[in-house]
C-alpha cells in the first residue's frame, strides 16, 4: 500500500465505518436471536438514545411493552427483570446504529474542510449517510411489522434491513480499498476471472437475502439434518403453498432448500474463482485464500446451527461470518482490478 497516499485518513476512516456496521449486524443478530426486537416501541432517534435513568421510567416502558401483541399472546407472565434483559439488547442495537451516524458525520465535515474530499468523490461518500439514515429508517419499519397482531417482524422487512447494512457495508469497503489500492486509470475489458468475481458478490447477496427469509420465518428450526432434509434431498412439502411462487418465501421447506442450493453453488464457485486468483493474479494470493478458507468455516457454522437447531452464539456467528465473507469477496474483486 502507498504510505504517502493523501487519502489513507479517509480510507481507515471509511473501515471504521464499516467495522461499526459489523458490529450493529452482529448486535443486531443477537436482539434478533434473543427476541428482544419488539421491547422499544416507539422510534425516537435522538430522545431514546437515553436508557431509562429510575424505577419510574422502566415501569413506563414497561407498561407500554405491556400493551403490544407479543406482551400479550407471548410474554404475558415477563417480570420487569425480564424486560430489562431484552430491552439492553435493543436498546445497544439502536445506540451503535445511532452512533455510526456521528462517526460518519463529523470526519465527514473535517475532511471537507480539510480538502480531503472533493468533488464527485464528497458527493458518493455523502449517499453513504443517506443510506445509513435509510437502514435506520428501515429499522424502525421492519419493527413495526411486528406490534400489530403478529408478534414476528416481516421476513420481507428483516430482508430489506439486513440487504442495506450489507449495501453500506460493501460501498464503503469498496470505496477505502479504492483510495488505499487505487485501480488502473482505463481498465481493459474485463477478464473471465473479473466477471466471475462480479456475478460472486451478487450471489453472496442474495445468499444473505435467503438467509434472511430463512431467520423471518424461523426455517432455521425445520429439517434440522443434513445433507438431507427429514431424509429428502427436495422435501415433498416444497410446493404445498398456494400461489405457487410465496413458496419461496413464506414456505419452510422451500426457503432452506434454497438457502441450502445457493451454499452448494457458492461451495463450487468461490474455489475456482480463488484458484483463478491464485494463478493469474500473484499479489492477490493472500485474499483468496482467506477467502477460500472462510468459505469452509462459514459453510460449518451454517450446518452447526442447523444441526443444534439455532443455538444463539452460533446462529449470531453464522450471521457474522456471513458479512466476512462479503467483505472477503469484494477485497478480491477489488485486488485483482487494481494496478
Amino acid at each position: 500500500m502507498n504510505t504517502t497516499n493523501p487519502q489513507r485518513a479517509v480510507a481507515w476512516w471509511l473501515f471504521a465505518c464499516c467495522a461499526m456496521v459489523f458490529a450493529t449486524m452482529v448486535v443486531g443478530g443477537v436482539t434478533r436471536l434473543t427476541h428482544s426486537g419488539l421491547s422499544i416501541v416507539e422510534w425516537q432517534p435522538l430522545i431514546g438514545a437515553l436508557p431509562p435513568l429510575s424505577h419510574a421510567d422502566w415501569l413506563e416502558l414497561f407498561g407500554k411493552y405491556q400493551q403490544t401483541p407479543e406482551f400479550i399472546k407471548r410474554n404475558h407472565d415477563m417480570t420487569l427483570e425480564g424486560f430489562q434483559y431484552i430491552f439492553w439488547w435493543e436498546w445497544a442495537h439502536r445506540l451503535i446504529g445511532r452512533s455510526i451516524g456521528l462517526v460518519f458525520f463529523v470526519p465527514y465535515v473535517w475532511f471537507l474542510i480539510r480538502g480531503k474530499l472533493r468533488g464527485a468523490l464528497a458527493a458518493k461518500v455523502f449517499v453513504f449517510f443517506i443510506l445509513g439514515g435509510l437502514q435506520g429508517a428501515m429499522g424502525w419499519y421492519m419493527v413495526q411489522s411486528g406490534l400489530v397482531d403478529d408478534p414476528r417482524v416481516s421476513q420481507y422487512r428483516l430482508a430489506a434491513h439486513l440487504g442495506l447494512a450489507f449495501v453500506l457495508f460493501g460501498l464503503m469497503g469498496w470505496t477505502g480499498l479504492g483510495m488505499l489500492q487505487p485501480r488502473r486509470a482505463v481498465s481493459p475489458a474485463p477478464t473471465f476471472t473479473q466477471r466471475l468475481g462480479a456475478w460472486l458478490v451478487a450471489l453472496v447477496f442474495i445468499m444473505v437475502l435467503s438467509g434472511a427469509l430463512v431467520a423471518g420465518i424461523h426455517a432455521g428450526l425445520a429439517y434440522n439434518t443434513f445433507p438431507l432434509m427429514n431424509g429428502h434431498f427436495i422435501p415433498p412439502e416444497i410446493l404445498m403453498v398456494d400461489p405457487w411462487w410465496l413458496n419461496f418465501f413464506t414456505n419452510m421447506a422451500t426457503v432452506q432448500f434454497d438457502h441450502r442450493m445457493l451454499a452448494y453453488v457458492l461451495l463450487a464457485l468461490i474455489p475456482w474463482f480463488a484458484g483463478r486468483i491464485w494463478n493469474e493474479t500473484p499479489t492477490a494470493r493472500p485474499v483468496a485464500m482467506a477467502l477460500a478458507i472462510w468459505l469452509a468455516v462459514q459453510v460449518t457454522l451454517g450446518i452447526a446451527t442447523l444441526l443444534l437447531q439455532v443455538p444463539v452464539a452460533l446462529a449470531a456467528t453464522h450471521q457474522a461470518g456471513a458479512m466476512v465473507l462479503f467483505g472477503l469477496v469484494i477485497w478480491a474483486n477489488h485486488a485483482i482490478r487494481r494496478a
